[in-house]
């Protein structure tokens, strides 16, 4: 069991529709999801780099994109010598879009990038291992200072590459969430989040193989759409898994969570 009563934050988790849902119920569910997921899938060892530098980089590139076109971008980065922060600092911003061009929106990831780069030598003196040296609630809150890095990179930046337990959620887990009752519709990110907070062990190896975990029965049942059949996770959702899970598929959704940082 990863999940216990002696571990709860709380006796309610509020969502994002203001609706109160008992924490001991969540945390079953938690508990159930996470080891039949560990069940199917094992561990996914993640976040997938060679160095914690990359991941940085590759949480910023695999915004609105998918992680193929972000292997190619950090292919062309390692090929030039960019997988390093002073080489970073030193690359002119239009280089520095036209080799990362495969992610998509070069020009504006090149800009991200590049304003986490100068944000880590004011700080921190371009060491990203001192990054530590900071509670993680005022480093968190320092990182969504940075122009171009939303909650979702925030908190893979913390829990990946620093090392610190925060839980990431994304896309993936809002429709696991929603279609296994977890959460209502009209949630937002801090809602969300706080579910596995609030009811999970403050864990990191728990945090990381988690949020993996969620992003594979994503890739694999979990879209936009349902594919429920071989679903590691079909005999807890009962009646309520009906088509589309709500996600906003406008343009104008598309360039909201692209300004904020989001990513699929």
């Amino acid at each position: 069991m990863i999940v216990n009563s002696t571990t709860s934050r709380s006796n309610h988790v509020k969502t994002g529709a203001a609706a109160a849902v008992p924490a001991g119920n969540i945390r079953r569910k938690l508990n159930r999801i996470y080891h039949a997921l560990f069940k199917a899938y094992g561990p996914r060892n993640w976040w997938p780099g060679e160095s914690p530098t990359e991941i940085v980089i590759g949480a910023i590139l695999t915004q609105n994109t998918n992680w193929k076109n972000v292997e190619k971008a950090i292919a062309r980065l390692r090929a030039a010598g960019l997988i390093d922060w002073q080489a970073l600092r030193q690359v002119a911003v239009p280089k520095l879009a036209e080799i990362i061009r495969p992610a998509g929106y070069h020009n504006l990831k090149a800009r991200r990038l590049n304003n986490f780069v100068d944000w880590l030598f004011e700080r921190f003196e371009g060491r990203l291992e001192r990054l530590r040296e900071i509670p993680i609630d005022d480093l968190r809150a320092q990182l969504l200072q940075v122009n171009g890095i939303g909650p979702e990179t925030a908190d893979a930046i913390l829990l990946y590459a620093v090392g610190l337990p925060t839980f990431v959620v994304d896309a993936y887990t809002g429709r696991v969430a929603r279609r296994h009752g977890l959460i209502e519709h009209g949630h937002d990110y801090a809602a969300l989040k706080s579910v596995f907070e609030e009811n999970l062990p403050r864990d990191l190896k728990l945090y990381n193989e988690f949020h993996a975990l969620l992003v594979e029965v994503g890739k694999r049942h979990c879209g936009p759409d349902a594919s429920c059949t071989g679903c590691p996770l079909a005999r807890f959702s009962g009646a309520r898994i009906k088509g589309p899970a709500g996600s906003p598929r406008s343009s104008r959704a598309r360039k909201a969570r692209i300004a904020a940082g989001t990513t699929r």
